[in-house]
């Protein structure tokens, strides 16, 4: 279905009748993320939707860089609540769609139930500007997320070819042993993103042709300055929601991911405990990566479902 909201379209995948629960994705990935989540999801008792956020797929893809700040973000998200006639929701997010998440929490928690972050753990305002604590971090040092910052060199890097790009984000391994993020992924070397990341030899078991196809014409179609405009309002988003620094989860939480993120390695789950009221438990999913929903379905839906089913939504 297609909800106006907030000055875009939503391309809004839906299944299911009961409580609400909104799948929100990552970069860059799709509603079609969630495709093993929203049939299980929707047979066990849930109503499901799934959007293409703005940015991406099917969705609007404003110009303007500030269009991609975090009151967007979640306001859109709402705006599918309110198309629905709900007025709370299960929040669910994976990658960046977990800061989504989180934040629809923080600036709007009559309108959530509970939230699931997946991957990308919850992460209370940092004390400085993300940039600038990223630049002391890793000084002159590449890093991903300072490198997506000026609008222009990463977009043309990644549209210029978005099967290698697609190719190599899903399908290669980005982390050594025991998930530590390889060291030549920090060189200062004048190398871009996709650059640094090995060609693989073929696909995960996880990964199909044909699902691969799918991400490759969709990016292909769109390009991926949308949602690389996301990475741009990090210190806008720092600077507009200053009001809420020390702000808490006050609703049931759980937290999901694979023992070899790398993710995890730099934002520890269990640092964002003290920031949770309810938190219901980490699930870290053996020998699954980044992509955990697509990697480990069987065991992200039996947390998913378990924990949803632990909230009695659902009327007997």
């Amino acid at each position: 279905m297609i909800v106006k909201t907030n000055g875009v379209e939503l391309d809004v995948t839906e299944a299911g009748e009961g409580p609400l629960v909104v799948l929100a994705h990552g970069f860059p990935e799709l509603a079609y993320s969630w495709r093993h989540q929203i049939p299980a999801l929707a047979g066990a008792g849930y109503h499901v939707v799934a959007p293409d956020q703005r940015g991406y797929g099917r969705s609007s893809r404003p110009e303007p860089v500030e269009a991609y700040d975090v009151h967007q973000l979640t306001t859109d998200l709402l705006g599918v609540l309110d198309a629905l006639g709900e007025e709370r929701a299960v929040f669910v997010g994976h990658d960046w769609g977990s800061i989504v998440a989180s934040n629809q929490v923080v600036l709007h928690p009559e309108r959530v139930t509970a939230l699931v972050n997946m991957s990308v753990p919850f992460i209370p305002r940092s004390q400085i500007a993300p940039t600038t604590a990223f630049r002391n971090l890793f000084g002159d040092n590449f890093f991903y997320m300072l490198y997506f910052q000026e609008p222009g060199r990463a977009d043309a890097e990644l549209n210029g070819d978005p099967a290698r790009t697609m190719r190599r984000l899903l399908a290669a391994r980005m982390s050594g042993d025991g998930g530590l993020p390889d060291p030549a992924m920090f060189a200062n070397d004048g190398r871009g993103f996709i650059d640094r990341i090995a060609e693989p030899s073929g696909l995960p078991g996880w990964l199909t042709q044909a699902e691969l196809d799918h991400y490759i014409a969709e990016f292909t179609r769109t390009g991926f300055t949308g949602g690389l405009n996301w990475y741009r309002n990090l210190d806008r988003n720092w600077e507009t929601t200053a009001a809420y620094a020390g702000a808490t989860v006050p609703v049931p939480s759980l937290f999901i991911g694979g023992t070899l993120d790398p993710v995890i390695m730099m934002s520890p789950p269990a640092a964002a405990h003290p920031s949770l009221s309810d938190h219901r438990g980490d699930v870290l999913i053996e020998g699954a990566g980044h992509w955990v929903q697509q990697e480990a379905p069987a065991a992200v839906n039996d947390a998913l479902i378990g924990f949803l089913n632990d909230l009695h939504l659902r009327s007997s």
